[in-house]
């Protein structure tokens, strides 16, 4: 890398707008949305889409909402036009999905794309051709008169094809591509010159479609680019202003919002941001951003997970785990402090008697988009209590005391430590069982008792069936109440000193196959403080079990 890059590159310059009206601007209905998925996704492929994958994932645009489509290059080979001659001649379009094809502005292609859609009652046509300088001078050596003139003979070759179809409704599109890095004057120079041509209406208006081509400034250049375009085009109301932006920079998104804010009407892009180099414009990005602010976007993004697996089996290319709203990971929390705050979020989520979500770190409610709870957060070495306790609580429905989430934490710690990877709800459950629910390595472990009231009310008397040790034995204790007799019992038979400090019981479940949850934390003759855990079908047993499991632990 350069000491001086300025040696070799330079600023993109401003754009003279100082009343610009944009930024005081919000995002409060959608646009219309425009899938490139079919197209320009596809030319970026390594291993192109066959005809079966292609249809596959049109039917999931189709699913998803998209009411535009551009389903491909027909003029590109045999498989793009039969691909799309096939869509229109099976019916497989519904009444409510436009298709649209792309074309560079030559009659030869521009003849060929209008023959893929023999027969569509509706389609698009997208009429393309470079008009920045860098374009006019490296690639086309052709000055702005043939430039513009050729965005003219295309439009008029547009015009007669259409005319040549009269049973389709027509809808034009026109790009002047590279628009990115044009001068606007002479964007909209060539863009009134298509409509000279093409004549469109309120009622049948034309797409100017006004590509980031290549992204090379901040969204906010482009967002005045576009207002500034919207100001100056002839007939405003006789034109749909579209935005295609790419992500070289890694903002296409925010440049389509910004875009959106300017005054356009239509964003066009793929899901998930496939596209060549960096990517387009990710429409499940913008839409769910969209939705996050209480804006309907109309596609239907519910399935995530459904989505991303068809475009992987689609396009072969993975997708990020830490993509925006469709990763594995973007609603999992490893951090301790992290899941704290998503635990108390959660509690307070379902205490509060108004549907309004507020969870720290979630923008969205994973549920939205079909995502479980129980992977929101996830244990390694980085997490601390209140994610264990809520691995816990979502898969065994065990809801710890703070206390005792602290205290088996460090278990679940040293544990990650142990074997430096993440652990799953099976490690942390043998390891919850292996420490505070009895088994047959324990010295305390219940077979049965029996609780007895005398005449008049307390005390209360407490014999049970231990295995103490391995060996079977009685033991027996009075108090006020069922636990006190069991400390009892337990001070006398098996000269095992405990103070009660705190008790907590819940049911897990409903019905009539619910069990029942007890916590104890004790503290022993010298100043310990232990904790133990009963569960069974009757809550007094439980709480037996969990006085015991506290004296294990003693």
């Amino acid at each position: 890398m350069l000491r001086d890059p300025s040696a070799k590159y330079r600023p993109f310059p401003q754009i003279d707008l100082p009343d610009r009206q944009w930024p005081s601007k919000t995002i409060t209905r959608p646009p219309r949305w425009l899938s490139t998925d079919l197209r320009d996704g596809n030319q970026a492929l390594i291993d192109p889409m066959d005809a079966e994958k292609k249809t596959r994932l049109f039917d999931l645009l189709v699913k998803v909402g998209l009411k535009e489509i551009e389903v491909g290059f027909p003029s590109a080979g045999a498989t793009e036009f039969d691909f799309i001659s096939g869509l229109v001649r099976t019916g497989h379009v519904p009444d409510d999905v436009q298709i649209q094809v792309l074309t560079q502005s030559r009659r030869d292609l521009i003849e060929t794309s209008f023959e893929s859609l023999r027969g569509s009652p509706r389609a698009i046509v997208h009429l393309y051709n470079a008009v920045s300088p860098a374009w006019r001078k490296i690639v086309f050596g052709m000055t702005r008169d043939e430039v513009r003139g050729i965005a003219i003979e295309g439009a008029k070759i547009l015009r007669d094809c259409a005319a040549a179809q009269p049973d389709t409704e027509w809808t034009f599109e026109y790009s002047p591509e590279t628009f990115s890095t044009a001068e606007l004057d002479f964007s909209v120079e060539v863009c009134a010159a298509v409509m000279e041509v093409l004549r469109p209406t309120p009622e049948r208006p034309i797409i100017f479609n006004l590509p980031a081509t290549v992204e090379c400034a901040t969204p906010n250049i482009y967002a005045d680019q576009i207002e500034w375009f919207a100001r100056h085009i002839p007939n405003r109301d006789s034109v749909v202003i579209s935005l295609h932006t790419h992500n070289d920079r890694g903002t296409g998104v925010a440049a389509a919002e910004l875009g959106l804010m300017a005054g356009a009407d239509r964003v066009e892009g793929c899901l998930l941001g496939n596209g060549e180099r960096t990517g387009n414009c990710d429409l499940v990005t913008v839409a769910l951003n969209m939705y996050t602010q209480g804006v309907d976007p109309k596609l239907d993004f519910s399935d995530i997970d459904g989505i991303v697996n068809t475009i992987n089996y689609c396009t072969n290319l993975p997708v990020h785990p830490r993509t925006p709203y469709a990763g594995d990971l973007v609603f999992t929390a490893f951090s301790g402090s992290h899941q704290d705050a998503i635990k108390k979020g959660f509690a307070a989520q379902e205490a509060k008697n108004d549907p309004l979500w507020e969870v720290p770190y979630l923008p969205i409610d994973p549920a939205d988009l079909g995502r479980s709870y129980e992977a929101v957060i996830r244990v390694n070495s980085q997490s601390g209590k209140g994610g264990v306790a809520w691995v816990i609580e979502q898969d065994k429905g065990l809801k710890l005391p703070k206390r005792l989430q602290a205290d088996f934490s460090r278990h679940v710690q040293a544990m990650a430590d142990e074997t430096s990877r993440e652990l799953n709800a099976a490690d942390i459950w043998g390891r919850f069982e292996a420490t505070y629910l009895p088994s047959g390595l324990d010295r305390f472990a219940l077979i049965d008792y029996q609780e007895s009231h005398a005449p008049g009310g307390p005390p209360r008397t407490f014999v049970g069936k231990v295995r103490l040790d391995g060996e079977e034995r009685s033991i027996s204790g009075r108090g006020n109440g069922l636990i006190s007799s069991v400390l009892d019992a337990l001070r006398e038979d098996c000269s095992v000193t405990l103070e009660v400090v705190d008790y907590n019981e819940h049911a897990i479940g409903h019905g009539a196959d619910a069990q029942a949850a007890a916590y104890v934390e004790c503290r022993t003759v010298d100043g310990r403080t232990v904790f133990g855990v009963g569960l069974d079908t009757d809550i007094a047993t439980a709480s037996v079990r969990a006085m015991l499991s506290a004296a294990n632990r003693a």
